[in-house]
Parts: C-alpha cells; sequence; structure tokens
C-alpha cells in the first residue's frame, strides 16, 4: 500500500460504526437515530458523514457515533501543528469517533477516534497517516474496570511491537489533560497521531486492530455497572464531573478543533457534549470519600496492567 486504501478504510469504518452502536441498541433495546449528511456545494469542505446517536436511553443517557469522510482545500492549523510543512495543503480524511455517556454514575464515560488523513502538497508526493485512540472517564473509580480497560489496550497493540502500549499510554496521558485545571480528564488508554512508522497497511492494520478491542475493552465494564443503585448525591457528582469533559473537548480536543476549523458539520463535531452536565465554584471533596478518591487514587498518571 503505497498510497492510502481510500474505499477499504470507508469499508471499515462504517463497519465498525454500525457495530459500535449495535453495541449501544443491545443494551437500551432501541435503535439509534441514523442521520445521513452530505455537504453542500460551495462550501469549503466537501464529502458525506453519517452521524448515529441514542438520547435518554435507560442505559446510555447519550451515545453518539459519528462517520465522516472530507477533503478539502487545505488542512487547518490543528492538522498541521506538528507538520509545518504540511500548512496549506489539500487533504482527505476520514474516521469514526464515538462517546458514550451512561446514565449510571458508576458506569464510565467512553470515547474512541480512529482516522486516516492524506494530504496531498502541491509537487510533491501525498503524505499519510492515521490516529486515534480510546480513553475512559469514570465518575466513581473501580480497579477492576481500570486493569481490563487497559488491558485490552495493551492486547490490541501488542502484535505491532511491545513498544506501543507504552508509548501509546503516556501519549494519552499526556494528551488527555487538563492544562487550565492541572487535572487528568480520566484514567486514559492510548493515544497516537501522525503515525505511519510501520508502513501504511501494517500501520492500518494496528488502527484495526485497536478500534476491533473497543467492544471487548468497555462492554463488560458497563454490564458490571449499569444497575448499580445510586442517588442523588452520585447523581450529582457525574454531572460536575461531566463539566471537566465538555471543558477538555471544547479547549484542548485536536479533533474538535480540526473539525469546527475546517468548516465541518457543527451538529456532528459536538456529539460528544453530555446531555446534561453542570459546574459548581471551587468544589472540594473530602479525600477520603468515595468522590475525594476519583481525584487521589484514579486521575493519576498509573500503570494499570
Amino acid at each position: 500500500m503505497s498510497t492510502l486504501d481510500v474505499a477499504a478504510g470507508r469499508a471499515f469504518f462504517l463497519d465498525l460504526q454500525q457495530r459500535l452502536m449495535g453495541m449501544v441498541a443491545r443494551f437500551d433495546g432501541q435503535a439509534p437515530v441514523s442521520d445521513a449528511w452530505t455537504k453542500p456545494a460551495g462550501e469549503m469542505l466537501q464529502g458525506d458523514g453519517l452521524t448515529m446517536i441514542l438520547e435518554d436511553g435507560a442505559v446510555f443517557e447519550r451515545a453518539g457515533c459519528g462517520f465522516s469522510h472530507v477533503r478539502g482545500p487545505k488542512l487547518p492549523p490543528s492538522a498541521t501543528q506538528h507538520r509545518p510543512e504540511l500548512a496549506g495543503a489539500p487533504f482527505e480524511a476520514m474516521g469514526v469517533s464515538l462517546v458514550f455517556h451512561p446514565r449510571n454514575p458508576y458506569a464510565p464515560t467512553v470515547h474512541m477516534n480512529v482516522r486516516m488523513i492524506m494530504a496531498k502538497p502541491e509537487g510533491a508526493e501525498p503524505v499519510a497517516w492515521f490516529g486515534g485512540g480510546m480513553d475512559l472517564t469514570p465518575v466513581y473509580g473501580f480497579e477492576e474496570d481500570a486493569v481490563h480497560f487497559h488491558a485490552q489496550c495493551k492486547a490490541a497493540l501488542l502484535p505491532f511491537g511491545e513498544d506501543k502500549f507504552p508509548r501509546f499510554k503516556k501519549w494519552c496521558d499526556e494528551y488527555f489533560f487538563l492544562k487550565h485545571r492541572g487535572e487528568p480528564r480520566g484514567i486514559g488508554g492510548v493515544f497516537f497521531d501522525d503515525f505511519q512508522e510501520l508502513g501504511l497497511e501494517r500501520s492500518f492494520e494496528m488502527l484495526q486492530s485497536l478500534a476491533n478491542h473497543f467492544i471487548p475493552a468497555y462492554e463488560p465494564i458497563v454490564q458490571r455497572r449499569k444497575d448499580l443503585p445510586y442517588g442523588e448525591r452520585e447523581r450529582a457528582f457525574q454531572l460536575y464531573r461531566r463539566g471537566r469533559y465538555v471543558e477538555f473537548n471544547l479547549v484542548w480536543d485536536r479533533g474538535t478543533h480540526f473539525g469546527l476549523q475546517s468548516g465541518g458539520r457543527t451538529e456532528s463535531i459536538l456529539l460528544s457534549m453530555p446531555l446534561n452536565c453542570s459546574w459548581s465554584y471551587r468544589r472540594e471533596d473530602p479525600p477520603d470519600s468515595p468522590e475525594g478518591r476519583l481525584l487521589r487514587d484514579f486521575l493519576i498518571p498509573k500503570d494499570w496492567v
């Protein structure tokens, strides 16, 4: 594969989206809404996509998964900050992005994004790369869940080199970090970007392996936590922690910035937002409380496996 196989990528991502939202439908017993879209002629960004979303379900308060395949006249700044030589180059990009917000505060929010991008600088060969990852954001921490999630991430990457999991875990810990608060967003997972070091074909296989490990990584955790009893205290803390999630996605997330800067579809880009969230002024929880344990024992860089 000397250049990206666009047809193979599109087929994989669309099938992946159906499998991911099939898991959501099995939990909630209802089909998500499917919203196919095409960018109208004359807009800066051209292409199409499919947004699938379930809102106000019994298990998932909001679960969104979007596929997009777009082309644009020049890469946005968020995509060239590590590749300044490609600034202004036409590009083609596709991928799947999801965020699932469960209703039960004991079931963690999860994010995954897998994508492939090809830039076409004038007078030079096309340059292609892959990026993405998955990470877990609990409201109440369970060591069993953290170990399981990271073990699945490690298993997905091990066939592609023993260095990949520790490298990408560290990258994830550093990336999903609220710099303005000095606080991790969650307990991490794996993240990578600008990746093609295995060659395009093998790098795409790595991306596929990671994506295919998402359901075994997340589904058992939801199954364990979705029916645990909770009250107003747990719900209030869940809404407060979701506020942190919103802050990261709007202030720091490169995927959000890429979509908005390139003229993407706003409704689809912001499907990561929770249905409900809240903020509290200078909230402090006792370190030994269940809420305090999240910061003390879980929102710290840690080798879970």
